[in-house]
């Protein structure tokens, strides 16, 4: 298994396991349509000072974890999922430790994320980082997020 930057070669798989997680795992009912980045990852996360990692295994795109750069030491998690098969073997946490050290170097300070309510495990998974739950009335900066149904997490680097 590599953690690599985004590939566009990758791109189908990429959707593919993303709306899967999202859609027949998390039930959280998101479209393609809804969430554009993934049509355009360049343009919406790597030109302005983001990253996108995925994990490759045999040429299969088995986790996936980003960041957005909002300008003026802010950043916004994206996109953090992991097959199946792969949650029990750090995965997450590598990707999660190669962003970290990525936004650490990059002079970021504050780190947003949003996951759905039902992701109970991903809530656990972010609290040990030391990230912490806060109201959509504390954001730092503005941030729009694309589901109402989620929990928002600060981390300060």
């Amino acid at each position: 298994m590599q953690i690599m930057p985004y590939q566009e070669q990758y791109k189908q798989q990429i959707i593919d396991l993303i709306l899967h997680i999202q859609n027949d795992e998390a039930k959280i009912d998101l479209s393609l349509a809804e969430q554009p980045d993934l049509l355009d990852i360049p343009k919406y996360y790597e030109r302005n000072g983001g990253e996108f990692l995925i994990a490759v295994d045999n040429g299969d795109v088995v986790g996936r974890l980003a960041f957005m750069n909002y300008g003026n030491g802010n950043a916004v998690l994206k996109k953090f999922f992991v097959r199946s098969d792969w949650r029990s073997k750090k995965l997450g946490l590598a990707l999660y430790e190669q962003i970290l050290q990525t936004l650490q170097n990059g002079g970021f300070t504050t780190v947003l994320l949003d996951t759905p309510t039902v992701a109970t495990a991903s809530h656990r998974f972010y609290e040990r980082a030391g990230f912490v739950r806060i109201g959509k009335d504390e954001l730092p900066f503005h941030y729009e997020f694309p589901h109402e149904d989620s929990y928002i997490y600060l981390l300060r680097l």
